[in-house]
């Protein structure tokens, strides 16, 4: 794959990324809050509110992940396994563009 598209790919997955982290803890719309105390009601915002935090370790994962694949962009090695030194095949890049193994050694890992 040539630098410029896998560029293209990486800022495309940083741009999806950065907007759902911004989509997370937004305010309720108006017509949507309740102004009741509800137990039930406690509970659901508890679960979001789990539910959301777990969402931003993941998507910051993620970002970290198009961190370290645009050093390998930089470095050279970007499309190549950073575990056995085999290129990653282009569809696979396309597909999940911060991929840092072979579809082979993904699928063997646990």
């Amino acid at each position: 794959m040539d630098d410029a598209k896998a560029r293209e790919l990486l800022q495309a997955e940083r741009d999806r990324i950065q907007n759902a982290l911004s989509r997370l803890g937004q305010p309720v719309e108006d017509g949507e809050a309740v102004n009741r105390f509800d137990e039930a009601d406690l509970a659901s915002d508890l679960y979001q509110e789990e539910f959301d935090e777990g969402l931003e370790e993941d998507l910051r994962e993620q970002l970290e992940a198009v961190a370290r694949a645009e050093q390998r962009l930089a470095a050279g090695t970007y499309g190549i396994s950073v575990e056995s030194g085999e290129p990653i095949d282009d569809e696979r890049l396309e597909a999940y563009p911060t991929a840092e193994l072979t579809a082979e050694e993904a699928r063997a890992k646990p």
